[in-house]
């Protein structure tokens, strides 16, 4: 579909219609499906003028690849990244107690992907990344995100550190994953506005970006490995996020 991506799945379809309708191009659905969700995803797309395409469901599958896609797949124009000036805006927007995840350095597209698509899951508002060192919004990543490069906006800067200090003043908490935390994620406070920050594979958070986190956790392990992988990782620290707020 050249330079446009694919978003797969009733939910992120109806999200992307609500929400940034401009970008739609297209929306196919599998002939046959009538039920109420597909309708209602039918009349957004009808009221923002987008067209639809019914067709058989080999040709969703041939679009789709492995993805999960419900009967329904969106083509989309890609997401352009957010400068720190958008995540500032988001966040005066936002209202209460927006997460944010900031990845420090994560070097591999597939784990990047993996944690937009948790980030998606669990309401973030954005994923931060470093413009150097650090694996970019590729083709790869969005492949790996399935759709969630579409939903879940990713800001790059130029300064992670300076980022993390002006979010803190935005009144975000900044609370680090660190395997030789001293507190639990689960014995701190999670339900406020907060930025999650993540290290890289095998190296951690760097020393200017420990610096600059309020507070440094670890996740609780029960095995001899000493460390998980970075997007299972982040997967943890955000559902505790959401566990929290849920509970609350």
């Amino acid at each position: 579909m050249g330079s446009t991506e694919t978003v797969h799945g009733l939910h992120a379809v109806q999200a992307l219609l609500d929400r940034h309708a401009d970008r739609v191009l297209k929306v196919f659905v599998a002939r046959g499906r009538e039920d109420a969700r597909t309708a209602s995803l039918l009349t957004a797309a009808s009221r923002a003028k987008v067209s639809v395409e019914r067709v058989e469901a080999q040709r969703l599958e041939k679009i789709a690849g492995v993805a999960v896609h419900q009967g329904v797949i969106a083509e989309v124009r890609p997401m352009a990244p957010w400068s720190e000036d958008d995540l500032g805006a988001a966040i005066e927007r936002a209202g209460s107690a927006p997460i944010v995840l900031a990845l420090d350095g994560v070097q591999d597209p597939h784990n990047l992907g993996a944690c937009l698509r948790t980030a998606d899951a669990c309401g973030a508002l954005s994923v931060v990344i470093p413009k150097d060192r650090a694996v970019q919004l590729n083709a790869t990543v969005r492949k790996v995100a399935a759709g969630a490069a579409e939903t879940t906006p990713v800001t790059v800067v130029t300064n992670l550190s300076r980022c993390l200090r002006e979010l803190k003043e935005r009144g975000l908490w900044v609370v680090g994953a660190d395997a030789g935390a001293m507190r639990r994620v689960d014995e701190i406070d999670l339900k406020g506005a907060a930025v999650l920050v993540v290290g890289a594979e095998g190296s951690g958070l760097r020393h200017n970006t420990r610096e600059h986190c309020d507070l440094l956790v670890r996740l609780p392990s029960l095995g001899a490995v000493e460390s998980m992988n970075v997007s299972v990782a982040t997967g943890m620290l955000l559902y505790e996020a959401v566990r929290q707020r849920q509970k609350r």
